[in-house]
């Protein structure tokens, strides 16, 4: 057998690529039963090989907020999607970092929203669509003026058998054809390979992403193939196994079965707390492109929420690119003010209280200096100053906080947690949580408690925040 050993430029070495895989017409499931019994937690199995970081050139989001988001809360109008989608373009900045967001089409509703955020005339995200592996779902691709759609093409044994009833040659037939239909229109292919976690990786996966390959190539159109952690079962640890370990699919997609970076994009959610760990080790080894939702919302425990993401791009490439993640605390006032959606106060980022602390201890390290204890400069980078909110644990040092806070006093007015006014504040939430109150003070108590202990003061405090 004649080797075929190709030189990569990337790492400068010689590689050898003797790899093909072809697909493995198994008569029975394949179901990882000894890591899937379903009647324990799913195992964590290793066999330490390891494979190398593999960060593409350029890295960017997508959004599912109007797809998968979507199917998780009350449905948005079309105002709700068209104002969402305007914040999530200027979140993304100028580059597109934010580079496409898809949409359903199967309701009237779904394509009024879509034509809508098409007629806003922005050049990203990019509005395309998603449907199912059959030809009636492509007839409506067809009709929307959409360059790419998502279609789901289920990869484990889980849904093509027990699901779909059908064998796994069925499936790769059907999958191809709708595949190609969508390139005779020259419509780009986003083929969603749904449960790929506990899918036959080199039996089903690998050599159904090398067809598509195929097809790529003789086409000139791009295939694309998203990684879809429908069941939160990847994990990210060095030299776990397979079906599980993210960086092994994310390689072995690539190595194995040709995929270039930018045609591979990773979509997660969060049943075991690891969607956005896996999002960016899916980065880290190879993919371009990490799927998001705005909040995380989505199917069950939700999807990687695409702030999170925003931030982590920056952390990776030392810079925001355009981003302005101010729109990120304007999308999460959106949610809770137009949508009636709660959002979490802890979750980071969007949370009212994800940068407040009750700690006094703490407050009285951010009343010294804010950098002590708050994770980055939240008022300039997200808008939202850091806080601290009022209680019995709070102390002198977060009284005198919140005044300055809340006052937005200048360096030189601020009061110190000696200042007779915080004195006599404290002493009356000392009194009331001896009374047996057990909740914190808002904005309005701690005025009025203001005003009580000195109505003079408190014109003064005002008088000095309007300079």
């Amino acid at each position: 057998m004649k080797r075929d050993i190709r030189y990569n430029k990337k790492s400068n070495l010689l590689e050898d690529h003797i790899y093909h895989y072809e697909l493995q017409d198994v008569k029975e499931p394949h179901l990882f039963r000894e890591l899937f019994d379903y009647k324990s937690v799913p195992k964590v199995a290793f066999n330490n090989r390891h494979v190398p970081v593999n960060m593409p050139e350029k890295i960017w989001i997508t959004d599912t907020t109007f797809r998968d988001g979507q199917q998780s809360t009350s449905p948005f109008t079309v105002k709700q999607i068209t104002d969402l989608y305007r914040m999530m373009s200027r979140l993304g900045g100028p580059k597109g970092l934010i580079r496409q967001s898809e949409f359903f089409i199967y309701s009237q509703k779904d394509k009024d929203a879509l034509r809508a955020c098409q007629d806003l005339g922005l050049k990203f995200p990019e509005i395309t669509t998603w449907i199912r592996a059959n030809e009636k779902d492509f007839e409506l691709v067809k009709s929307e003026n959409v360059a790419e759609t998502g279609i789901l093409v289920s990869c484990s044994d889980y849904h093509i058998f027990k699901k779909m009833n059908l064998t796994r040659r069925q499936a790769l037939d059907k999958y191809l054809g709708i595949v190609k239909s969508a390139l005779s229109y020259g419509i780009r292919p986003r083929c969603h390979f749904e449960d790929i976690t506990r899918a036959d990786f080199y039996g089903f996966v690998v050599p159904f992403a090398s067809e598509l390959m195929k097809l790529s190539k003789e086409s000139g159109i791009p295939v694309k193939i998203r990684m879809c952690d429908t069941m939160g079962f990847g994990v990210s640890f060095p030299g776990a196994t397979l079906p599980r370990s993210v960086q092994g699919i994310v390689y072995g997609l690539n190595h194995f079965a040709g995929v270039p970076h930018e045609q591979l994009e990773w979509h997660g959610h969060n049943d075991f707390y690891k969607v956005v760990t896996n999002a960016s080790t899916a980065w880290l080894y190879g993919a371009s492109a990490v799927n998001c939702s705005l909040l995380g919302i989505g199917e069950r425990t939700g999807n990687c929420p695409l702030e999170a993401m925003a931030v982590e791009y920056a952390s990776f490439r030392g810079t925001l690119d355009g981003m302005d993640l101010t729109a990120v605390t304007d999308i999460a006032n959106y949610f809770e003010r137009e949508i009636n959606y709660l959002v979490p106060p802890k979750t980071p980022f969007v949370g009212r209280a994800f940068n407040s602390t009750r700690a006094g201890i703490h407050a009285d390290g951010m009343l010294k200096n804010e950098e002590i204890y708050n994770i980055f400069d939240t008022a300039a980078i997200l808008n939202r100053p850091a806080r601290v909110a009022v209680d019995k644990t709070s102390g002198l040092a977060g009284i005198a906080f919140w005044i300055n806070d809340y006052y937005k006093l200048p360096e030189e007015y601020r009061v110190a947690k000696d200042d007779p006014l915080v004195v006599k504040m404290k002493e009356s939430v000392d009194a009331e949580y001896e009374q047996g109150r057990n909740s914190s003070f808002g904005d309005d108590e701690l005025v009025n408690l203001i005003y009580a202990i000195d109505s003079k003061r408190i014109r003064v405090l005002a008088s000095y925040s309007l300079q």
